[in-house]
Formats: C-alpha cells, structure tokens, sequence
C-alpha cells in the first residue's frame, strides 16, 4: 500500500499537524512532515477525528435487501466517516446462530468500506421466549460481544437475567430495547399534548423507564454488562445517571435525531417522523444534550434503520418505524453539540469512536490519532453548509427527516487501515 500524508488537519479540532499513514498504520505524527514518495491529501482547516464507530446500524442483509445490503450500508457508512458499524440482529434470518452471524461478518469483510461486527440476537428469533445461542455467537469467527433484540424489547425480567449472566462469563453485554410492551400497544408517537390534539395513539415515557430501572437492578445483582439504546427521555436521563452514580455498569446511547427533532415534526403527518422510540418533547431533547454532555449518555448512535419507499410513503398508522442516518450522523451532532458549545470535537471523537469502540470491543477502532495505531481516520470540513439531498444517499434508502434541510459539517475522506474509503466525498 502507499504512503499518505495528511497534512495541516487539526487533529481532534486542536492545533494543525501533519499525520503520516504507511500501509495499514499512521507512522508519525507532527508538522513539517516531509511527504516524500507520499500521495498528500491537504487538509488546512479540516478537522481529523479516529474513524467513527456506530454501535446501532441496522444492515437488512440477509432477508430485506430491498431496504439495504450490507454493500450498500457500509458505503453509507463511510460516507459518514464511519469505520466501523455494529449491525443488529432483526434480519430475516434472525442473527441468533453462528452461521448468520458469520454471513453478515464475512460479506462485510468482502466489501471492504468499513468493518461490520454482527450483534447476536438475545433470544431465538427475537420471540422474548428461549435464549438464543449466546456462547456459539461469540465463539464463531464474528467474535460476537454485544446481544440485542433491537426492535423489540426483552420484557422477560428472568430471560434478561440469564442473558445477564450468560454474557458476563465472556464480558459481552446485553443492549436492551427499552419498551414495555403492554404500555405501548396501538402507540403511534409520543404520548402528550401533541398526540392528544392529533389523536394519535400515545407512547409514554415511562414504557421506556420503567424497562431501564428494572434493567440497571438487574445488571447490578448479576454483576453484569447493559447497554440502554436509543434513549430518549429526561425521565432515563435520571435513571440512568442514578445508576451510575451508584457504580452499576450501564451504558447508554442517544440518536442524533432524539438531539435534534421533536414530536411538533409529527403535526405534518409526515411518516418520515415515525420512529421508535418515538421523538420526544423540546424538553427530552434538552435533557439528551446535557445528559450527551456530562457524559451519563456515552455514545451517539445512529439506530440506521432503512425503508423502502413504499413502507414510508403511505399513511401514518401504516407506516414502517425508522429513519436512515450513518450520513447525517456527525452534521447532526456538530450542529446540536458542537456549534451550541456543549462538546469539543475531542469530545465527538469520544462520543462517536472510542467509547462505542470500548462498549463494543471493537479491536483497532477507536484508537488514539498517534504513531503505530491503526490508520482508520476519519477528515471534516466543518465550514461546510449545505441541504440534505436524500438522492445522493449511498444507502439504498431514503427515508431521512432532514430533507432540505441545512446541516453543517462534511465528510471528505474516510480511511479504513490506511486505505481510503472516500475521497473528496465520494466513494473509493
């Protein structure tokens, strides 16, 4: 492989330096770095972060290629500077044996655009009913560490403590799908006063805490590993902070879409807003950005779930749940986080590399920015504005609240062990 230099970037958003990358590795960091028989990528101004790393991505292979391939969303994964996706278990197939896990693991090291770490579904097809096989996952050649029935909720108290306790044996973790089912039945969007004036079925927040407060007593009596998804209320917000505080193991995550939009987007019936959990109120999504801040939320993740067409463009009630996100994700943040002074780009690099890389044990993503570590590196105009056009998407689907609208930041290079992935935005 050649030689890269990349120089003049300011490093974690700090001062510029030159970064040197020889094969797979960054071999110097600094300024004034001679470029030699180096191709030079100049990046005065840009700001050079580790590779991202998305801990919630839902890929659809095998079984809904009509929504996205793992082809296609590893593109949009590096499109949005990502290195590394985690990708849930709801396929078709359900990911809870070794042979799906090992597929999905093996098309994304076929394809190359970023490594894809399969998550293991917890229970046999996602039925809540009968664990799935756990220690077979995390023993096959996917090294499977996280579990997950991502899309619905393990609302089992004695399922998820032997999920609990099966995975600490290897230090994996179980990341819960916080939704009571009984109180969520018919729910169309955020139970409140919006919901309550458009008649739509509502989702109360404590369908969410509730499942997290049982969750972290769970995990501190077993002694084991959670990981709360896709939070979304001020309510989990305290639970979640309570938990810590009293030295429990949990970790948590937020979506860039629960930092930005609220439940007044669902007055437009637009089904683009339909998504679970559901957006919450401007009060929600404040809690979430100082929660994201002090660092009771540790992660941003996308929770990257495609629709086809038809699936999105009909009625409300009839209408699939999710939005695309891996090529939004870090303009999202940068504009609710960064711009609004609540984090540093060093502290994006933490949120959206090395802890999901941490939660996730994702081996060389997530690693310092220095000489001998692997070169997957992530470069960003932040200067940049510009409207969000859903047909230039890499992923296969469309279905993104931020159509037209004007988000800052982009990606111009994405390298994956020193080779990259995209250039000067577009795909390698």
């Amino acid at each position: 492989m050649s030689k890269i230099l990349i120089r003049g970037a300011k490093l974690l958003g700090g001062e510029p330096q030159d970064v040197l990358i020889d094969g797979e590795t960054i071999a110097r960091v600094g300024t004034g770095i001679d470029a030699g028989d180096a191709s030079v990528v100049e990046a005065g101004g840009k700001i050079l972060l580790p590779g991202l790393v998305d801990l919630h991505t839902h890929l659809r292979e095998p079984g809904r290629e009509d929504s996205e391939t793992v082809l296609t969303g590893t593109r949009a994964a590096a499109s949005g500077g990502y290195t590394a996706v985690f990708a849930m278990a709801n396929t078709f197939p359900v990911a809870d044996t070794a042979g799906v896990v090992e597929q999905v693991y093996r098309l994304g090291q076929e394809h190359g655009y970023c490594d894809v770490q399969p998550i293991g579904a917890v229970t046999v097809g996602l039925e809540g009913k009968k664990l799935a096989e756990l220690g077979a996952m995390h023993e096959s050649a996917a090294g499977v560490t996280v579990f997950s029935d991502d899309g619905k909720c393990v609302d089992d108290a004695v399922i998820m403590r032997r999920a609990l306790e099966y995975v600490k044996a290897f230090g994996g973790v179980v990341a819960q799908h916080a939704q009571e089912p009984r109180l969520t039945e018919g729910a169309q969007m955020n139970e409140g006063i919006v919901s309550a004036e458009l008649g739509l079925g509502g989702w109360p927040a404590v369908a969410e805490e509730s499942i997290i407060a049982r969750d972290v007593l769970l995990a501190e009596h077993v002694g084991s590993r959670v990981h709360i998804c896709h939070l979304s209320t001020a309510g989990s917000v305290e639970i979640v902070r309570w938990a810590k505080s009293r030295g429990i193991d949990v970790t948590a995550e937020v979506t860039p879409h629960h930092l930005l939009l609220t439940d007044e987007m669902v007055r437009t019936y637009n089904p683009v807003y339909k998504v679970n959990p559901p957006l919450r109120t401007e009060r929600d999504v404040m809690a979430l950005r100082e929660a994201l801040a002090d660092g009771t939320i540790d992660i941003v993740a996308t929770d990257h779930a495609p629709h086809p067409h038809e699936d999105k463009d009909c009625e409300w009630a009839a209408a699939a749940m999710g939005m695309v996100g891996l090529e939004t994700a870090l303009s999202v943040v940068q504009q609710t986080m960064v711009e609004t002074g609540l984090l540093t780009w060093a502290d994006v690099a933490d949120r959206m590399s090395f802890a999901p890389a941490r939660i996730g044990r994702a081996q060389g993503h997530g690693r310092p920015v220095s000489a001998g570590e692997p070169a997957n590196l992530t470069l960003v105009d932040s200067a940049y504005r510009g409207e969000v056009d859903p047909a230039g998407f890499a992923s296969r689907s469309r279905n993104t609240p931020y159509e037209g609208r004007e988000l800052p930041g982009r990606v111009t290079h994405t390298f994956l062990r020193g080779r990259a992935t995209l250039v000067d935005g577009k795909l390698a």
